[in-house]
């Protein structure tokens, strides 16, 4: 995602997540563990007619050099009751690049902006009911892909929006256009 100000002012908007994750996490269900951690409810989702509503805590760690990381916790009491359906281990890193690293060209304001480029390695076990562990091993476990698929390009397009709207927002600025997702 493109951010039209400089790196240490993206920093600054970044740092401060308590002011811009619930607000751009929205509709999902946020709570706050404390001062780095939220409990997550992504929503409904399912398959099969198996639906699930996962919650996950995150723990939002400060940068380090330019590098922001996101990694999942132990729930709360509530979420843990849900152990025995799903686990999820989240892992993400976002790093800021300079544009003039990489030879972009200043906005039209004139000024430079940040690159913000994130990766995510996610794992996630399911219990599944009795009666679909009767069809097929493959097709379950592409069903399950193919959801976990639309689950986080849904979430991660919808969330990397809303916080480059908010982050221009707040700096009274036009937003880039969207950009469609690599994936």
């Amino acid at each position: 995602m493109e951010m039209m100000l400089a790196s240490d002012q993206v920093e600054e908007y970044l740092d401060r997540h308590q002011g811009w994750f619930e607000r751009c996490a929205a509709p999902m269900r946020v709570h706050p563990i404390d001062a780095q951690s939220y409990d997550l409810t992504l929503g409904k989702f399912g398959n099969f007619g198996f639906e699930v509503e996962p919650t996950i805590a995150l723990r939002l760690l400060p940068q380090h050099k330019g590098i922001y990381r996101i990694e999942t916790i132990p729930s709360t009491p509530k979420a843990q009751d849900l152990r025995e359906h799903y686990d999820v281990d989240f892992q993400a890193s976002m790093h800021l690049i300079p544009m003039q690293e990489s030879g972009d060209e200043p906005n039209p304001k004139g000024q430079l902006g940040t690159s913000v480029q994130w990766d995510l390695d996610l794992s996630v076990w399911i219990r599944l009911p009795k009666v679909i562990t009767m069809l097929p091993d493959n097709l379950v476990q592409s069903s399950g892909d193919h959801l976990l698929k639309q689950i986080v390009r849904q979430i991660s397009r919808r969330l990397t929006w809303k916080v480059q709207e908010d982050f221009h927002a707040s700096h009274d600025l036009d937003c880039p256009p969207r950009r469609r997702a690599a994936f």
